[in-house]
């Protein structure tokens, strides 16, 4: 019986993406596209998951593109402005899961610095009991080494539990440790896999899964 969620925060609750940022600094929808695949690239950004602080990295690149100076500047200083919101679909299942009990927690690739804004702008990470934020424990997904900090400190069976991500990798690194993983795609489909391992019913009703 798997009776405990473990949901990934951008992407499936947080509509995170640097586009919302940079969509208002740049007129040229390609030139914005080059910046973020050459510059500020997902592997230069991926420091930041793992625990350095933007002031750290900031000044290599700078050196390397100085044209893109202020706006490698920008990428730290208004990285809050790259999560457009909640997605509100997610949220509703994650307050029905909540409702009924379940045991719920997360495990994200966040930014140290950046981890307090999100809690103060998305009231909705409260519900969880524990989250290992990759900023905090310099590990990042799908390092199975950041999975096992959240099971072991939770004193999780990987049996028991069900993780929720965007990402097909690090739903296959949920799998290699026993979880149930489920690849994200929408809300709807998120419901009817949770339904079908009955940690979800019609709503209105209850679930025979969940545990106080």
């Amino acid at each position: 019986m798997r009776d405990t969620v473990i949901f990934d925060l951008g992407g499936v609750l947080i509509d995170w993406n640097p586009r919302h940022l940079f969509r208002k600094l740049f007129d040229d929808e390609q030139a914005m596209e080059h910046f973020l695949g050459h510059v500020c690239t997902p592997e230069w950004h991926l420091q930041h998951d793992a625990g350095k602080q933007f002031a750290e990295t900031r000044d290599g690149l700078r050196q390397r593109y100085p044209e893109h100076a202020a706006l490698i500047d920008t990428f730290g200083d208004r990285h809050s402005e790259m999560m457009a919101g909640a997605i509100e679909g997610t949220v509703v299942l994650l307050e029905r899961l909540a409702a009924a009990n379940v045991p719920l927690f997360a495990i994200t690739n966040f930014p140290a610095q950046m981890y307090p804004v999100a809690q103060q702008r998305f009231p909705f990470l409260g519900v969880f009991r524990d989250v290992a934020v990759s900023g905090y424990e310099r590990l990042v997904k799908p390092d199975p080494a950041l999975f096992h900090i959240l099971l072991r400190r939770n004193d999780i069976a990987p049996s028991r539990a069900v993780f929720i991500d965007d990402t097909l990798r690090n739903v296959e690194a949920a799998n290699a440790l026993g979880l149930h993983g489920i690849h994200f795609t929408s809300p709807e489909a998120l419901e009817r896999e949770l339904r079908a391992l009955g940690l979800l019913t019609e709503q209105g009703q209850a679930p025979s899964g969940g545990c106080a």
